[in-house]
């Protein structure tokens, strides 16, 4: 682990049962997150991108134990959260915003009771100065003192998702993992929140994990980037680097799917249209995972696994192709 990473991640894996015997001894298996590794400096953006289905949530929920491992390492500033004595500080160091953001709220609490329960729970203040806290928070999202005093459904998807980011900031985390958490709003509202996130990034020197599907809003908010199919991380570089030079097939299947603002050049673009629909995590291709849709395949490809190896200056692959180069 880099003395500079908070967080490690290594070879995670997430299986759910799908399937029992006549014993309940488990059969068959959802593999929806399969042997995934990877580190985040501190105060740096991760995006993590990838089909819906692909397994990026499901990381994300494992990271910060809203699911429980089936294998692998979580290390969160050197130390392993699973084995943590004090859950407690980990729950206030690490903290999320999820997708659905009226959903996440408590429709029967107000936005001060919102964003004021993790300050009961952690004792953070006291009653006198719980309320100036949770004005402060608001008013940290973009929000007002009077919107205490009201209900979710009051809000708009934009308000309500600023209310969920106050709450995340209520126990003061180092690092937040971002679900989608622009994927339910407008697109008008979707940069503001996400301007939001980058000035709340600088101002409190935050660490965040932006799990997302919009590749364009990825590229703008993240330091690296890492693409992810049917469970595995494919590629992992920084975020120019990705998205100037994309070295694995799916990365650049994904990539030709962002339109171009220039009608002119969007006409000349060449897109690659993948065949076929995205494997059963239950039952995964063998070899590559991507090898039943790639247009490059190989005999090798459906045979053995690609390593996941440098390719040059930090720039991370598992493609044959690559190797063979």
């Amino acid at each position: 682990m880099k003395e500079t990473a908070i967080l490690d991640v290594r070879n995670l894996k997430k299986y759910f049962v799908t399937q029992n015997d006549f014993f309940g001894r488990p059969t068959s298996y959802l593999k929806a997150v399969d042997d995934v590794s990877f580190s985040i400096d501190k105060g740096e953006t991760l995006g993590l991108v990838g089909e819906s289905g692909c397994g990026k949530s499901t990381t994300g929920r494992t990271i910060i134990q809203l699911y429980k491992p089936t294998a692998g390492e979580i290390l969160f500033n050197g130390k392993n959260i699973d084995s943590s004595t004090d859950k407690k500080k980990l729950r206030r160091d690490m903290q999320m915003i999820f997708q659905d953001p009226y959903a996440s709220l408590n429709p029967r609490m107000t936005a001060g009771d919102i964003i004021g329960e993790p300050l009961d729970i952690h004792k953070l203040v006291s009653p006198k100065e719980r309320k100036e806290r949770i004005i402060d928070l608001l008013q940290l999202v973009g929000m007002h003192s009077e919107h205490m005093s009201r209900f979710p459904h009051e809000f708009s998807g934009g308000q309500q998702q600023r209310i969920g980011i106050a709450r995340a900031l209520a126990v003061e985390p180092s690092f937040i993992i971002c679900d989608e958490p622009i994927s339910a709003l407008d697109v008008s509202i979707q940069a503001q929140v996400v301007n939001l996130l980058e000035r709340l990034q600088k101002e409190l020197g935050l660490t965040y994990l932006f799990i997302a599907h919009d590749l364009a809003m990825v590229k703008h908010i993240s330091n690296r980037v890492a693409v992810m199919y049917l469970g595995k991380i494919v590629e992992l570089a920084d975020s120019i680097e990705l998205y100037s030079k994309p070295q694995h097939p799916y990365t650049q299947a994904l990539l030709s799917s962002i339109p171009i603002p220039d009608p002119l050049a969007e006409g000349k673009r060449k897109r690659i249209h993948l065949v076929g629909d995205i494997p059963s995590p239950i039952h995964p291709p063998s070899g590559c995972r991507f090898s039943t849709r790639c247009p490059h395949v190989m005999a090798l490809c459906s045979e053995l696994e690609p390593a996941f190896v440098d390719i040059g200056a930090g720039h991370m692959a598992a493609c044959h192709l690559l190797h063979k180069l």
